[in-house]
């Protein structure tokens, strides 16, 4: 369904720590070191990166997107360009942590859409889907899927961190 997924580090406390941080503490700078160390990890064909997007309450409530403030580090550093309006979560979700794998998929089903203007931006391109922890991968299976269906020629996952046991924060 997607090109691969691809993390920076491995999910364990470090990571942890940082991820929490960024995303509850308010410790925005944390984007920008996150970034630096997902560039190596961008594909050399790579033309649009796209956070993950959060539904507008979440979003005023927390006040940023983390994976907007990352992805917009890397395009920065990489000089793509960053659309974070393409994608959206229409649908308010709640938190997926303490959820099984099929429980988040139900919880992600439908909750994502490309916008209009995102259609013409997305079409042909070699997405990157930006995110800060990739767990059990329905958030960013959803998202791919409505990338796919706006166009895009490939989706490649991007995270911060991975999950690579049956830790699921």
């Amino acid at each position: 369904m997607h090109g691969g997924v691809r993390a920076a580090v491995a999910y364990g406390p470090v990571a942890r720590t940082v991820a929490l941080r960024l995303k509850y503490g308010g410790r925005t700078a944390y984007a920008d070191a996150a970034a630096r160390l997902m560039l190596r990890h961008v594909p050399d064909a790579a033309t649009l990166l796209i956070p993950v997007p959060l539904h507008r309450r979440r979003l005023w409530w927390r006040g940023y997107n983390q994976a907007a403030l990352i992805a917009t580090a890397i395009a920065r550093l990489s000089d793509l360009p960053v659309d974070v309006r393409a994608l959206e979560r229409h649908r308010a979700t709640p938190p997926l942590r303490n959820r099984s794998p099929r429980e988040r998929r139900a919880t992600v089903a439908g909750a994502f859409r490309v916008s209009d203007a995102g259609r013409a931006a997305v079409r042909g391109h070699a997405v990157v889907l930006v995110d800060d922890v990739h767990t059990s991968g329905a958030t960013a299976d959803a998202c791919v899927r409505v990338l796919a269906a706006a166009g895009a020629a490939s989706v490649t996952i991007l995270a911060w961190a991975r999950v690579l046991a049956d830790d699921d924060d």
